[in-house]
């Protein structure tokens, strides 16, 4: 046994570049009552140090610069003559364990230190290491006992039953056992008499050959020892792994075979769980990344030499991040076991299931086409339909699904599994809960993005972003009332690049916080230049992304830039998205208050199109409400647009806020908006995206031009709007109502007329049944929705009678008539239609309020219209 005392005085080295490390150690070592601890940095000293003090134990980290642990371990096999390194290795790499003890090291210590594990492990192999030197003392003093005094066999024998390894003499002459020791009888299940005289071979310790190599003389005049590994059969034929350690001796001419065998059975166990970590996942027990892709290598060789395909999904848990965070990663973990069990249903017998990190599972689906990944992949999809059960809790969960093909989509490991990640993220772009296959444009678009994403970070830095400003108008005045500021990228190379191209990855990449700090200090910048140019004010809008809201500190920005360019609050906007306002209710009213109380205007943008509840909306200090460009487009053709639209405009007057509408392109549009109290507008109608410059001169000739009379009264004359895609009819109606002194409309199809609708204020409509793309039933019908106040007539060549019945049911249609038509029943039934409106508009509004209509006028007009 060797002595606490004996362990306590050993020679330890410690080797680490880093000087704490070394600190700590030896702070651990000292503590703990190791007398002789030496320490060096430089890994190239450990050989020749350890020639001159022969160390009991070094410590050795395994990355190192210039010099790291394994070239370490081969400079001291040179030194260390027995073969025995006495290294134990420090790494925070599991994968490099096994490979450190296959390069010598007796054993491993893990960063970070576990102060017991190390302890534990130095005293260990300091221990074996001491036994083995004394061991090794013992061997050669038993084999100088041998050479002197070889009639006392029984002594030596007694000497080898003192060691628990297995010692066996073995005469080179015969390649007979000679003796064997307690030990070897113990290893093998033998009888020390059924050994001697067998046939080492037989047992498996060596060969005839490998014993003959041993015992070669040249070995005896060197008196090094030589170390391998074997497994030896015993009595049962049960395998033993040991370690040998051969040695050969001459004594009077005669050669002698001395073999020590260690049973390395638990070392043997240690490297497989080692090799077990290091290849496959601690948590489902499936293939990791580093065996998953070795798998995958053999597999494209198999299929390369067969002319095969392989297909490989990658499947991912949609919305697994929510569920981690919201339940608790052991939860999760769960999840993660019972969704590999699940998907394991699926194998056939060569797949191949792997987890690659986190939710990210891949298959590997040998000798097989599309249609039957398709297949798998729906199998996957279905065996998720059941419901998991996390300790009573019910969850359902989807995956999305991406495939890559080879040889079609690539040829090597690396590559396929890229392309099948790429195909999954568009699964979950898609929607999740589905599966797409990888295309070579998809790998184009890939690679366009992350050019995309490298020069957008250089862009700030080169000065290439630019603001361009949209000009906002006052409806009834035609005044410009503001500006909106938008990003402009002028990338060298390329030109101007569409802003929706970069912004939305300026967001995903959080470039959009600083990138927005930018935008509102160049605005401030550019709103003084203006004032001092003699442009005078001009308020700028700035959008405010929902990140920049969150992650930034707006109002730091915000006050830093007013102040830094002199520039009033008031002239300054900020647009927030309803989805930004909502992150954080609690917050969002502080800052905006606080913004609010400096002076600056708060506009909510894109109105209609988030998810922002009423009561907050009254709550937070807003000033304006944009009208999304969605419901605008279509504002004058299509009733629910309109209906939104009209709604928005009711509710923020009604909270006493400014409505302005976006992506107004037509004057209908305008004067649609106008008739309906909206405040500004702003689009291509009103002018495009101007630099500074042209901004600027258009301001000051805006403020010089004479006001527009927009407020000016269409309802002077009568107005009658006729819709008909026949010239000739139109013409011919044109003539008909022009001596009754109408203000005349006329339009060839029914989107001309929704125009002309928008743009007067129309008492009457005569509209053709057959049209090209809408009929007038149709066309009424819209009308009623918009403009319930108008009187609608439908004239119409055939009768068509249940489509027009059905109009004049629902009260679309006022009247109907046929072609050709009567001139006069026509032209009084039209009068009859003007009174009809007055009569339920009110009289006030009636151009002809002076002229008393008669009981004998209205019975006139009833008479002609039953006819």
């Amino acid at each position: 046994m060797i002595a606490h005392d004996d362990i306590l005085r050993a020679r330890i080295l410690v080797v680490d570049d880093k000087p704490v490390n070394i600190a700590l150690l030896a702070a651990l070592l000292d503590g703990s009552g190791y007398a002789n601890v030496s320490s060096t940095t430089d890994p190239r000293q450990v050989a020749p140090l350890h020639a001159q003090h022969r160390y009991d134990l070094i410590i050795l980290d395994l990355h190192m610069p210039g010099m790291d642990g394994f070239d370490v371990m081969q400079a001291l096999k040179e030194v260390e003559t027995g073969a025995w390194l006495p290294v134990l290795v420090v790494t925070a790499e599991p994968d490099r364990k096994v490979a450190a003890l296959a390069a010598g090291a007796r054993d491993f210590i893990g960063k970070p230190f576990d102060t017991i594990e190390v302890l534990t492990r130095i005293r260990n192999l300091l221990e074996v290491r001491l036994l083995h030197r004394e061991s090794t003392s013992y061997g050669a003093r038993l084999e100088q006992t041998v050479r002197e005094r070889t009639a006392e066999l029984q002594r030596f024998r007694s000497a080898m039953d003192a060691t628990y390894d297995a010692i066996f003499l073995i005469d080179a002459a015969g390649m007979m056992l000679v003796d064997v020791s307690d030990g070897a009888c113990r290893m093998l299940g033998y009888a020390r008499d059924e050994l001697i005289g067998a046939d080492p071979a037989g047992f498996g310790l060596a060969t005839h050959a490998q014993m003959a190599s041993h015992a070669r003389p040249a070995r005896a005049s060197g008196r090094q020892s030589e170390l391998v590994e074997t497994e030896l059969t015993g009595s049962d034929r049960a395998v033993v792994p040991t370690e040998v350690r051969w040695q050969v001796e001459v004594a009077d001419g005669r050669r002698m075979l001395i073999a020590v065998a260690r049973d390395i059975t638990e070392r043997r166990l240690a490297q497989q769980r080692l090799k077990h970590l290091a290849n496959y996942d601690s948590l489902t027990g499936l293939p990791n990344r580093v065996l998953f892709y070795q798998t995958l290598h053999d597999t494209i060789e198999m299929a390369r030499d067969k002319d095969g395909q392989v297909a490989v999904l990658s499947i991912g848990l949609d919305r697994f991040k929510i569920v981690n965070d919201s339940l608790g990663s052991i939860h999760g973990d769960e999840l993660l076991r019972q969704f590999s069990n699940r998907l394991v249903q699926c194998l056939h017998a060569r797949d191949t299931l792997g987890r690659l990190g986190g939710d990210e599972f891949a298959l590997i689906l040998p000798t097989r086409d599309q249609d039957e990944a398709v297949h798998i992949a729906n199998e996957v999809r279905e065996v998720l339909r059941a419901p998991f059960d996390l300790e009573g809790q019910q969850l359902q969960i989807t995956a999305s699904i991406g495939i890559a093909m080879y040889p079609d989509d690539a040829t090597d490991p690396q590559t396929l599994i890229k392309y099948a990640d790429t195909a999954m993220g568009r699964a979950k772009a898609a929607g999740r809960d589905g599966y797409r296959f990888f295309t070579s444009g998809m790998n184009i678009q890939v690679l366009a993005r992350l050019d995309l994403e490298v020069a957008l970070r250089r862009a700030l830095e080169n000065d290439e972003f630019e603001l361009y400003y949209q000009p906002k108008m006052n409806v009834n005045t035609g005044r410009i009332t503001g500006v909106e500021a938008l990003l402009r990228w002028h990338r060298p190379g390329y030109g101007m690049v569409f802003p929706a191209e970069f912004v939305p990855i300026l967001e995903e990449t959080g470039m959009i916080v600083k990138v927005g700090a930018w935008i509102v200090d160049e605005a401030c910048r550019q709103v003084a230049s203006w004032l001092a140019s003699g442009v005078g004010e001009v308020r700028v809008a700035v959008n405010v992304s929902s990140r920049q809201f969150v992650e930034g500190d707006l109002e730091e920005v915000v006050g830093a830039a007013l102040l830094r360019h002199r520039v009033d609050a008031s002239l300054l906007e900020l647009e927030l998205t309803e989805s930004a306002l909502m992150s954080n209710a609690e917050h969002t009213s502080e800052v905006l208050t606080r913004l609010r109380d400096l002076g600056i205007r708060i506009s909510i943008d894109d109105f209609g199109t988030g998810y922002s509840s009423l009561a907050y909306l009254k709550r937070f200090p807003i000033d304006k409400l944009k009208i999304d460009i969605a419901f605008v487009r279509d504002i004058t053709t299509n009733p629910d647009d309109a209906a939104i639209a009209l709604a928005i405009i009711s509710m923020a007057h009604s909270l006493h806020m400014q409505v302005i509408a976006e992506g107004v392109e037509s004057r209908a549009q305008l004067m649609y908006l106008r008739r309906h109290r909206c405040d500004q507008v702003q689009g291509f109608h009103v002018s495009r995206a101007l630099t500074a410059r042209q901004l600027g001169e258009l301001v000051t000739a805006n403020r010089t031009a004479p006001d527009d009379d927009h407020a000016a009264n269409d309802t002077e004359h009568p107005t009658l709007l006729i819709v008909d895609d026949d010239i000739n009819a139109l013409a011919a109606l044109h003539r008909l109502f022009r001596r009754d002194n109408y203000r005349i409309l006329t339009a060839v199809s029914p989107a001309e007329g929704f125009d002309l609708l928008a743009q007067h204020q129309v008492q009457v409509i005569v509209c053709d049944q057959r049209m090209p793309f809408m009929s007038g039933t149709e066309f009424l019908s819209r009308v009623k929705e918009m403009y319930p106040d108008t009187v609608r007539i439908i004239l119409a060549a055939d009768t068509g009678l249940q489509a027009v019945l059905d109009s004049i049911n629902s009260g679309a249609i006022y009247r109907f008539y046929t072609k050709p038509w009567d001139d006069t029943q026509l032209r009084d039934n039209v009068r009859l239609a003007f009174h009809q409106y007055w009569l339920v508009n009110g009289a006030r509004d009636d151009p002809r309020r002076n002229h008393i209509v008669t009981q004998d006028e209205e019975a006139e007009g009833l008479r002609i219209s039953r006819r």
